[in-house]
């Protein structure tokens, strides 16, 4: 078991060896979100933690998290144990979540692998990074059924996978407010994306200045430490 400090704040994590542990798109995420007092929050797929660790430095009114497995949802629970914050922690695939949230949050799997003799013999690790665990519109119907009609959803992805996304999101009445760009470095291509989608279309997507992977600087967390 490592012991590891969130970038940006004051906050740590015991992450366990054989979970999935948070990475560079969990803090460009997080530096992303903006989270408000009376908002109430749901990660989905929450891991061991790092995101709702994340968003309780904004102090929402509530923040639940959900993931497939037992031994996930205990990881997570110890570490916001280990900060003092609360939250409601439940095993159940979003398809079948309950609730309506203000904010939700997502960093999805990524990957899509036709061979199975190429997904992670680990369970836990495999849902994390295999998109077909939950395919894009599994996870956009399913922010359509628990966002609040006012609500924000924000989603960590491949810069690749920008134009899917939106029309995905599209289908379901998602549109995008914000968006920015992550890069290796000065010179590479963009590697993530960030994005906030709202029910009520805008005139205008704003895309943010880019942030480099080789200088977190550009993508400090908000919200200060706790």
């Amino acid at each position: 078991m490592s012991r590891d400090y969130l970038y940006g704040t004051g906050l740590m994590m015991e992450q366990q060896e054989d979970l999935y542990h948070f990475n560079s798109d969990t803090v460009f995420l997080a530096s992303f979100m903006d989270i408000k007092h009376s908002d109430s929050v749901l990660d989905v797929g929450c891991a061991q933690g790092a995101l709702l660790l994340y968003a309780s430095v904004f102090r929402p009114s509530s923040l639940t998290g959900i993931d497939l497995f037992e031994e996930v949802i205990d990881a997570c629970g110890h570490n916001l144990q280990l900060n003092h914050i609360d939250a409601q922690l439940t095993v159940t695939p979003v398809q079948k979540h309950e609730g309506q949230y203000t904010v939700i949050l997502c960093n999805p799997p990524f990957f899509e692998t036709e061979n199975p003799d190429l997904i992670n013999e680990n369970p836990v690790i495999a849902a994390a990074r295999h998109a077909s665990y939950l395919p894009l519109e599994d996870l956009f119907s399913s922010v359509k059924r628990l966002l609040k009609d006012n609500g924000r959803f924000y989603l960590v992805h491949r810069a690749s996978e920008a134009q899917k996304i939106l029309l995905t999101a599209d289908r379901y009445g998602l549109h995008a407010r914000r968006m920015r760009f992550a890069y290796e470095s000065i010179h590479g291509n963009a590697k993530s994306v960030v994005m906030e989608f709202r029910f009520r279309k805008a005139a205008d997507c704003v895309i943010e200045p880019c942030a480099y992977l080789d200088d977190r600087d550009t993508f400090k967390p908000k919200g200060g430490s706790v």
